[in-house]
């Protein structure tokens, strides 16, 4: 997965010292409640759609970015559906990042899933009984999106 150049930059600064990053992940659901995944380039494992925010960047509009660049499907956001601490992670390279994590749940708007960058291997929708093994905590994320109107889910620890 490509480093932003703005990572590059501070890491030219701090070296591979934690890094506090915000990310945002989506359960894009479409017409048939079907969940949009990838399936990573770096790892070959599926998810949801994930992305770090650019500087200034607002999450909604961030995330919405990220899922079309990444499976070229317009979509909108409905709700925040949790926010959370994911880390610290330690890249290969040494470098250690926290992530602030905002998961949204997002509808289907256009566009035909396909694989749309470099970061995925394989894009598609899936019936919720058919999902491929995922993580936990992205399981979670999509078991919330389909919970009408819950509350914020946040992270305690």
């Amino acid at each position: 997965m490509p480093v932003p150049e703005f990572i590059r930059e501070i890491r030219k600064k701090i070296g591979n010292d934690p890094l506090w990053l915000p990310g945002v992940r989506g359960v894009v659901l479409d017409e048939e409640n079907r969940v949009l995944l990838c399936q990573r380039a770096d790892n070959g494992r599926w998810t949801l759609i994930t992305g770090m925010l650019e500087p200034g960047e607002h999450p909604a509009p961030g995330l919405l970015r990220e899922i079309f660049e990444e499976t070229a499907v317009v979509a909108e956001t409905e709700r925040i559906l949790a926010v959370g601490v994911i880390g610290p992670v330690t890249y290969p390279n040494g470098d250690v990042c926290d992530f602030l994590d905002i998961a949204f749940k997002c509808r289907y708007v256009s566009g035909e899933a396909r694989v749309n960058d470099d970061e995925s291997i394989a894009v598609g929708w899936f019936a919720l009984d058919e999902l491929p093994e995922i993580s936990a905590g992205h399981r979670e994320t999509i078991r919330l999106a389909l919970e009408p109107g819950s509350a914020v889910a946040y992270q305690r620890d």
